[in-house]
């Protein structure tokens, strides 16, 4: 079994375009065998996206986590103080502060992290792109 966390634009890939996904990300995520955490941090970056006019979504992102509960057995994942504690660890190769908390959350939890985004496997993490 692993513990997968998601990157926020592959949830939202998984729910309005998978086709934007990898077959690894794909398989990777329909795989009953592993587990799949959302952030709180991703959450909170659709939603305030969302607001300011910068993502446009077909439907809201609570019916998103929702149809991916049903689908996938999908997760939350607090912020917790050890997630904080880990971020101050950090190096800078990754200046969003989004993506900085789910590197942490990925060490602190000893998750893969998918991601398309390249600068994650500069922090050790297990990435699947």
């Amino acid at each position: 079994m692993t513990q997968l966390l998601l990157d926020t634009h592959i949830f939202l890939w998984l729910n309005d375009c998978p086709e934007r996904l990898s077959r690894t990300a794909i398989e990777n995520c329909a795989n009953p065998a592993n587990d799949l955490f959302l952030s709180l941090v991703s959450l909170w970056e659709i939603q305030i996206k969302s607001q300011l006019g910068k993502l446009q979504m077909s439907v809201p992102w609570q019916t998103m986590v929702q149809k991916q509960r049903d689908e996938n057995g999908l997760q939350v994942l607090a912020i917790s103080e050890a997630h904080i504690e880990q971020l101050g660890l950090l190096t800078l190769h990754h200046r969003d502060p989004f993506d900085r908390m789910l590197i942490a959350q990925a060490q602190a939890e000893t998750m893969s992290l998918v991601s398309a985004d390249s600068l994650f496997s500069s922090y050790g993490v297990t990435v699947i792109q």
